[in-house]
C-alpha cells in the first residue's frame, strides 16, 4: 500500500464553530480563544481493567485555547491533579529503552559540566520509577526525587532512591529547603508543561534552587508539536504547550534567567533550558537565536495556529482513509504502544477494535488493560507473532526506529509499519 501524504488543505480562518467558553491565561491572566477542537475524550492514562468494560467513562471536553497576549498554547483544567495522577498511574519511564539512554547520557555530561561532587545535592521533579537518579546515585551524589503518583514513586523507593510522594509547588519547596537543604541540580524532565499552576511551580523551583545552582528543564517544543502536526501530544495531563520565549517569560518574572537552551530529538522536538538565579551566570547566544527562529516561525501570529487545526483535521481523514481501505482489502492492523499520545489520536480519530483489533505494549502494567475511550485491548509483545498482523500502527511514533527494530520480524510474514505522525507512511 503507498504512503500518503500530508493533505494540502487550505489554512481555514478562525473557526467559529468552536463554541468552548472563554478561558484566563495561567500566565499572563488575558483571555483566551480557543482554535482548535479534538472533541471528547477519557483521561489519557485511564486504562480500564476488564471489570469495568460495562461501566460510563468520564469524557473532557479537549479543547485547545491560543493567549493572545503572551501566546501560551493551553487546556483549561478539566481535573484534579490527583486524580490524573493516581495510585494507578500508568506510565513508567524504565520500558523505553532510548529513553533510558537518554538519561543516562544527561547524567555522564552534566557531572562535569556543573562539577557536581558527592556533596552536591541532585533533585529531580516528577521522577517517576528513578529512570533518571538512579545514574547519579550509581556515582554517589545526594539524590532526592518527587514524584506525586505514589504506585511509580514505590518502584524508585525499590532502587534505594529518597522520594517523597508530593505535588510540587512554592509550599512545598520551602519544605524541601529547610528539611533536606537547597537543590545545586534541580530537573525536570517532561513536567513543567503537566502543571496547572505555571507561577507556583516556578516560584517553587527559585525557592528549592541553591545559590549558584542549575536548573534544568526539558519539555516538547511547541514549534516542533505545530511543524510536525503532532497533535496527538495534546491531552488533560498536558495543560500547557511551550516556546522557549513563554518559558524565558515565566522565569524572569520569578527572579530566574534562562542560561542556555539545547534542542533535543526527544518526543518529536524538546528543548532542555539551563535556568540559574538572575545575574548568577553569562547568557549563551543560543537563548536569543531560539526565541528569534521562534519568531520568525510565526509563534507570535494566530494564523499559525488556524493553519495547524486545519492541517489536523487533514491528518484525521488521512489515518482513517488508511485504516479503512487496509480493512476493506482484507488486512490485519494491530497497534504497538500504549501511550498517552495514542488515545488521543484514536479518540479524536474514532478508532476502535474494528480498524485496529489490539495494541500491544512492553510496560507489564498496562498489560491486560484497555485503552481508555476506544477500548482496544493491550496485551504482551509477543502477541504480534502468534497473530501475525499485516501492518503495525506505531503509536508512540517518537521511538519509531526503536519499535522498528525491536520488532523486525514482522517482516519475516510480509508485514508492515505505518507511522501516523506528522501524516501517514509505510515502512517495509
Amino acid at each position: 500500500m503507498e504512503s500518503m501524504g500530508v493533505t494540502t488543505d487550505s489554512p481555514a480562518r478562525y473557526d467559529t464553530r468552536i463554541t468552548a467558553p472563554p478561558l484566563t491565561c495561567r500566565t499572563c491572566g488575558a483571555s483566551t480563544r480557543p482554535f482548535l477542537d479534538l472533541g471528547a475524550s477519557p483521561l489519557s492514562n485511564a486504562f480500564l481493567r476488564a471489570g469495568q468494560l460495562s461501566q460510563v467513562e468520564p469524557f473532557y471536553p479537549l479543547t485547545v485555547y491560543i493567549c493572545p497576549g503572551c501566546f501560551l498554547v493551553q487546556l483549561p483544567r478539566t481535573e484534579l491533579p490527583a486524580r490524573i495522577f493516581a495510585d494507578d498511574y500508568a506510565y513508567f519511564s524504565s520500558y523505553s529503552d532510548s529513553w533510558l539512554a537518554h538519561a543516562r547520557k544527561y547524567c555522564t555530561e552534566m557531572t562535569p559540566r556543573l562539577g557536581l561532587t558527592a556533596r552536591s545535592h541532585v533533585v529531580e521533579i516528577a521522577s517517576n520509577d528513578g529512570y533518571l537518579l538512579q545514574y547519579f546515585l550509581a556515582d554517589g551524589l545526594r539524590v532526592l526525587g518527587i514524584e506525586p503518583a505514589a504506585n511509580v514513586a514505590e518502584v524508585a523507593r525499590g532502587k534505594g532512591i529518597e522520594t517523597l510522594t508530593m505535588f510540587f509547588g512554592a509550599e512545598t519547596a520551602r519544605q524541601i529547603a529547610e528539611a533536606r537543604g537547597a537543590a545545586d541540580l534541580l530537573v525536570g524532565n517532561n513536567v513543567l508543561a503537566h502543571v496547572p499552576d505555571i507561577n507556583d511551580f516556578v516560584e517553587g523551583l527559585r525557592i528549592l534552587l541553591a545559590p549558584g545552582g542549575t536548573i534544568t528543564m526539558e519539555f516538547p517544543h511547541v514549534l516542533q508539536l505545530i511543524l510536525q502536526n503532532q497533535f496527538d501530544t495534546i491531552y488533560h495531563e498536558h495543560f500547557s504547550y511551550l516556546s522557549l520565549a513563554g518559558v524565558q517569560r515565566v522565569f524572569r518574572e520569578y527572579g530566574l534567567a534562562l542560561v542556555d537552551v539545547e534542542e533535543l530529538p526527544t518526543h518529536g522536538g524538546s528543548l532542555r533550558i539551563f535556568a540559574q538565579h538572575s545575574g548568577a551566570g553569562n547568557v549563551s547566544p543560543r537563548v536569543e537565536e531560539i526565541v528569534q527562529k521562534e519568531r520568525a516561525f510565526g509563534l507570535e501570529r494566530l494564523d499559525t495556529y488556524e493553519a495547524f487545526a486545519s492541517r489536523v483535521q487533514g491528518v484525521k481523514r488521512k489515518l482513517l482513509s488508511f485504516l479503512i481501505r487496509a480493512k476493506e482489502e482484507g488486512a490485519r492492523v494491530a497497534g504497538y504502544g500504549a501511550p498517552a499520545k495514542g488515545n488521543t489520536l484514536l479518540n479524536y480519530c474514532g478508532v476502535r477494535s474494528d480498524l485496529v483489533e489490539y495494541t500491544v505494549d512492553r510496560n507489564p502494567h498496562k498489560q491486560g488493560l484497555y485503552l481508555p475511550g476506544t477500548r482496544i485491548p493491550v496485551y504482551a509483545p509477543d502477541r504480534i507473532r502468534q497473530t501475525m498482523p499485516d501492518y503495525l500502527l506505531i503509536l508512540p511514533w517518537n521511538l519509531r526506529d526503536e519499535v522498528m527494530e525491536q520488532m523486525a520480524g514482522i517482516r519475516a510474514w510480509g508485514g508492515q509499519f505505518v507511522v501516523p505522525i506528522p501524516h501517514v507512511k509505510v515502512y517495509p
